[in-house]
């Protein structure tokens, strides 16, 4: 703790969201080469719990033994009353040795070149870089990295690479929600909810249901589209370019980011995993077709439908007949030990004896194992573990890792509809 990271970076950096500790550990334990995180101000989320003065330095000491980089969001535009407390935490975000801080606003970099003068500075997306005549402009006044515009097309990346110097990095959204405005510059949520999105306070009112009324005609809801529901007009698809590895590296991007620093610890450690893996067999096996287990992982997490962005010149598109999720799969427990050919799980949704779980462990392809037997802490036989957190004890023939999940596919309306049929016979009986 102390000092930045030494270790030399990888040709192209995997770097994950990191929300909270909890967070933080999966994205370490599931191959990132790098995590992005924030205090408790100064950052563009505030609805992570985030890390106090205290955890920030627990995080970069943990990270840093793993090999793992941090970089600290600073990416706020902070207003007047804000500043004489920026100094400090710059100075202090020097001190315990973060790799790197994120930057928007130009006064902020001003401060950080001045209190922070040995941590380099990344430019954020917020900064909206769309040419490479922004990117050399941020280069000269002293960045080492500048997080481009979502709404770049891979031609267009390419082009700012050909004319940015080679060591000026750049970085780029690969996975993960996106904004329905230019580069998260959107103020539906200070005008709708008080919330300032600019701020990090961001209530995602894009995501709502909206239909259309005509001033002299209350209460007359117009559809926007043909659907009796109303339309979610600006309900943006989620982004996936895990199929896209060979094209992002040749364009010049030089670190993948995966965006989710409020989604759940499963979500970093799935999408880290899938992206690890992805990354690796494009080095290893440059003209080798990804496998397809890969990119089906990406199918086991709750997500919009997904779609590549700006990537090859097309908009993404809105969602338009929902505001929800596709979830197909439900994390029932996580592994806290292997002990005398017992898995030891802690319960994270209810599961039952016979259940099929598919098994997510760091660096490995997903395997199933199904529960014949069950027992709870005591060692008492059960048929089901119905309590959050509960300790279970799963016999297995095979080791698993710590911090792996087991999840269960969710049943689909035909089994759902097989399941009451017996639940009603065994009532008559």
């Amino acid at each position: 703790m102390g000092q930045p990271l030494l270790t030399q970076k990888p040709i192209v950096e995997l770097l994950s969201p990191a929300g909270d500790p909890e967070r933080l550990e999966a994205a370490i334990r599931f191959g990132a080469d790098a995590v992005y995180l924030a205090g408790q101000e100064f950052g563009m989320r505030t609805a992570p719990s985030n890390f106090d003065g205290d955890q920030l330095a627990c995080a970069v000491d943990t990270a840093h033994k793993a090999g793992v980089r941090v970089y600290v969001t600073c990416n706020t535009l902070p207003r007047n009353e804000e500043l004489p407390r920026l100094p400090a935490f710059l100075e202090r975000m020097e001190a315990i040795g973060v790799d790197a801080l994120i930057v928007a606003d130009m006064g902020v970099l001003h401060l950080a070149k001045q209190y922070a003068p040995h941590t380099e500075i990344h430019i954020s997306t917020q900064a909206g870089i769309v040419n490479y005549a922004a990117a050399q402009a941020f280069y000269d006044l002293g960045a080492k990295r500048v997080v481009l515009a979502r709404e770049l097309s891979l031609e267009e990346i390419a082009g700012i690479r050909a004319k940015t110097p080679k060591d000026l990095e750049i970085e780029a959204f690969v996975h993960g929600a996106m904004c329905m405005s230019f580069s998260g510059r959107c103020l539906l949520s200070s005008y709708l909810n008080h919330r300032d999105a600019n701020r990090g306070d961001c209530s995602q009112p894009c995501r709502w249901e909206y239909t259309l009324v005509e001033k002299k005609r209350p209460g007359e809801y117009l559809d926007i589209v043909e659907d009796a529901k109303g339309s979610y007009i600006f309900n943006s698809r989620d982004m996936c370019m895990i199929s896209h590895i060979p094209e992002l590296v040749q364009a010049g991007v030089t670190s993948l980011k995966i965006e989710g620093r409020a989604k759940s610890a499963y979500y970093v450690a799935a999408v880290t995993h899938a992206y690890r893996a992805a990354l690796d067999w494009y080095f290893e096996h440059p003209m080798e077709p990804l496998p397809e287990w890969i990119s089906e992982e990406l199918d086991k997490i709750s997500h919009r439908e997904y779609s590549t962005g700006f990537y090859f010149g097309e908009e993404p598109g809105q969602v338009y007949e929902n505001g929800g999720y596709i979830r197909q799969y439900d994390v029932v427990a996580v592994c806290e030990g292997y002990q005398d050919g017992n898995l030891l799980v802690s319960q994270r949704n209810r599961f039952f004896q016979g259940a099929v779980l598919d098994v997510l462990e760091p660096g490995k392809e997903p395997f199933s194992i199904t529960v014949e037997e069950m027992y709870d802490e005591e060692g008492t036989p059960i048929v089901s573990a119905p309590h959050a957190t509960m300790t279970v004890r799963i016999p297995c023939p095979k080791e698993i890792q710590k911090g792996a999940f087991l999840r269960q596919k969710m049943p689909g309306k035909a089994e759902r509809e097989a399941d009451a049929r017996k639940c009603c016979t065994k009532t008559e009986g």
